[in-house]
């Protein structure tokens, strides 16, 4: 019996098992990941989530919202708003002050040249009351209600404030006025000028 040498171009006999070639049975390794660096994507229920997070992230880095801003102008200028009435009320009260005050200046100054026009009706009333009463009390009156008023100081203790004394006569006691020699007047409760008066005592 002769051997027969197989001839290796020639394929597998029938009925022989042949080697199988490396990676036919399959892949010896897992497959490699996609080589554009993409990466499995994430559930659909974690993307809103992580977009909250970033936009809540976003509004405290950017600062105050558009609602804090608008409240604090709003007390800004409510604050100017009663800073500038208070300013106005001061001042109505501050001019309404000097407006008086000077309105009473003029009219003390009106009266007070009217005085000697006052004392010579005085001095014709004594020679001449009947004549002359009529229109000395009509003068009083009217200035009275501006705020003039006649000082009687006949009979009274006497005081250096309010009356002069240009003539004294002997007497008991404390020094009292016994006679007036010229009317003294006050304005709106202010001496607008002294009497002169003649003191006993």
């Amino acid at each position: 019996m002769s051997d027969i040498t197989p001839d290796p171009s020639v394929g597998p006999v029938a009925g022989e098992d042949s080697p199988a070639p490396p990676g036919a049975g399959g892949p010896l390794f897992p497959p490699a990941p996609p080589s554009d660096g993409s990466q499995t994507e994430s559930s659909p229920a974690s993307e809103p989530a992580s977009d909250e997070l970033s936009d809540v992230a976003a509004e405290g880095a950017e600062g105050p919202t558009e609602l804090e801003m608008a409240l604090a102008e709003r007390d800004e200028w409510r604050d100017r708003a009663q800073r500038i009435a208070a300013e106005y009320e001061n001042f109505r009260r501050r001019t309404a002050t000097q407006r008086a005050d000077d309105i009473d200046r003029a009219t003390g100054r009106l009266v007070e040249a009217l005085l000697p026009v006052l004392d010579a009706c005085e001095a014709a009333f004594v020679q001449h009351p009947a004549e002359v009463e009529p229109l000395f009390n009509l003068m009083l009156s009217e200035l009275k209600k501006l705020g003039l008023e006649s000082m009687n100081l006949y009979e009274q203790p006497f005081d250096p404030h309010l009356a002069d004394a240009v003539a004294h006569e002997q007497g008991e006691g404390e020094p009292v006025v016994s006679e007036v020699l010229r009317s003294g007047y006050t304005w709106n409760g202010k001496v607008l000028r002294t009497a002169m008066v003649k003191v006993r005592g």
